[in-house]
């Protein structure tokens, strides 16, 4: 009985070293990629999934993120956005459109951020510069109540020019710093571009990335990231 046992035994180990030197070399290769890859993603997590924030002024501070940032939905979260009726309405804008009037500068008649005011300390601005808001990672203006903020704010600044606004790209406390930085961006310029549609002067309209930094209410549930994805804005008159 123990030696019928014992070539049982002899025989299943001979099966089974016979099968796993049956591996070919490229199966073993294929397997030896696919665990450096789950080790890169591991090591990308850990760098960029927090950090503090940076302010950011313009698109072109992120030309390298579409390589750098942009996950695909196996290695994170977060995907690459697919606004295309932003893309569309942002890709319009052509460098004639951008302020050739930077705030702040040397020699500019206007003031940096710092000098631009809250609009709702003028009770008279606050029901016309409201907050607009955006879905879960994206940077597309929808909603009646959004758009009519818009209009709002568009026929105030038409009637005066010399009021001076930034928009504030603002996002909720998910996802990595640069990740929210560029979608910052994107938001804040998608409202500059349709106040330009409407009519608003584009030397009066600057834009500014804020992230994740400046977060309104710190809750960690939906109710309070929906109003943390929001563009805000400053004004100042001259």
């Amino acid at each position: 009985m123990k030696t019928k046992l014992l070539i049982s035994i002899q025989l299943l180990l001979a099966l089974i070293f016979s099968f796993g030197c049956s591996r070919c070399k490229d199966e073993m290769w294929d397997d030896t990629k696919s665990a450096g890859r789950h080790m890169q993603r591991g090591f990308r997590s850990l760098a960029g999934k927090h950090g503090d924030s940076r302010q950011v002024r313009c698109r072109e501070e992120f030309s390298v993120y579409d390589e750098e940032y942009a996950f695909s939905p196996e290695e994170g979260d977060y995907v690459p956005l697919q606004d295309l009726t932003n893309d569309k309405l942002i890709a319009m804008a052509d460098i004639s459109r951008h302020p050739r009037r930077s705030p702040g500068d040397p020699g500019s008649s206007i003031p940096g951020i710092d000098a631009f005011n809250d609009p709702a300390t003028y009770p008279e601005l606050a029901g016309i510069f409201e907050n607009v808001h955006f879905p879960y990672n994206s940077n597309l203006i929808k909603g009646e109540e959004n758009l009519l903020v818009l209009r709002k704010v568009a026929d105030y600044l038409k009637k005066h020019e010399r009021v001076y606004v930034f928009i504030e790209g603002h996002c909720d406390e998910r996802g990595a710093e640069a990740y929210n930085l560029a979608l910052g961006a994107r938001r804040s310029n998608a409202v500059r571009e349709l106040l330009i549609k409407e009519g608003v002067n584009p030397e009066n309209l600057f834009t500014i990335s804020y992230g994740k930094e400046r977060p309104l209410f710190l809750d960690h549930n939906e109710e309070a990231w929906g109003q943390n994805r929001r563009a805000e804005f400053k004004i100042y008159q001259r």
